[in-house]
């Protein structure tokens, strides 16, 4: 694994690859490793906040198993409805492949939604008050998940001769926007940011405002970070915004509706 500098731009030359299990010779990937450290990274930081609300350790656990599986079915059926429908037609055992790849963060963010109504309603808890928590560990999730990317050469950005450019030689001998860390980078600022506002009256002493601030934050940034990636499929260059895009509009206005009328209810 290396990662040099060579004039003004940064050589990136990872092997996704960390290392080959024996017997059944299946290979452990970085961007499964960042996967279980956003997941445990999110986990402690909702213990250490559930600890201090008085809440029992059960109570995270049943939690993280809702929103886990949550997760990874809304992100694998996302990928498979919004980017290949046809292709998994024709072949529905792949379906369940989903060490061959093909996890869409927006399908992934449906199935939280899910996973936290189904969960809030076992609890008899407003389904706000679940959200605001997860929400607040969402970015950390989202930055694991992205530098996984940028482990796999995967998600790269177009063309670029920016000094930070990255050259991915897995792909060819362009530099490029190195998209992924620019997403996992505002993902880290953007929970700093939850994390500080989360002591304060606006956040604190208003249900939902938590979970209603991070999807138009959240999603304009994917949604301005996507005219510096590749479209992930060819249907999508003829395409004025392309998919990622188009799925982020209604985060975006859902949770800026949200903000507007929790805002106005208060005054």
């Amino acid at each position: 694994m290396t990662s040099s500098l060579i004039l003004n731009f940064i050589t990136w030359n990872v092997n996704k690859d960390i290392f080959t299990i024996p017997i059944i010779n299946h290979p452990v990937r970085w961007y499964g490793i960042f996967w279980l450290l956003g997941i445990v990274l999110s986990y402690k930081v909702l213990w250490t906040m559930l600890k201090k609300e008085g809440r029992p350790i059960e109570f995270l656990d049943q939690l993280s198993i809702y929103i886990v599986l949550g997760t990874i079915i809304g992100s694998r059926l996302g990928h498979i409805i919004f980017y290949d429908p046809s292709y998994y037609l024709s072949n529905p055992l792949k379906i369940f492949a989903i060490w061959e790849g093909g996890l869409a963060s927006h399908g992934g963010g449906i199935g939280i939604l899910l996973g936290i109504f189904l969960f809030a309603k076992k609890q008899k808890l407003p389904f706000l008050w679940v959200a605001d928590r997860i929400a607040l560990v969402i970015p950390i999730a989202g930055a694991c998940i992205r530098l996984g990317n940028l482990m796999n050469s995967e998600m790269i950005g177009t063309k670029t001769n920016l000094p930070w450019a990255f050259i991915f030689t897995s792909i060819d001998q362009s530099p490029r926007h190195p998209a992924q860390l620019y997403e996992a980078l505002f993902c880290i600022i953007l929970f700093l940011l939850l994390r500080y506002l989360w002591t304060k009256p606006i956040l604190k002493n208003n249900i939902g405002n938590c979970f209603a601030l991070l999807l138009p934050l959240l999603f304009s940034f994917r949604f301005l970070d996507e005219f510096l990636k590749i479209n992930q499929e060819d249907f999508e260059n003829s395409m004025f915004l392309n998919m990622g895009q188009l799925l982020s509009i209604p985060f975006i206005l859902i949770g800026s509706t949200l903000l507007i009328i929790n805002n106005r209810k208060k005054q």
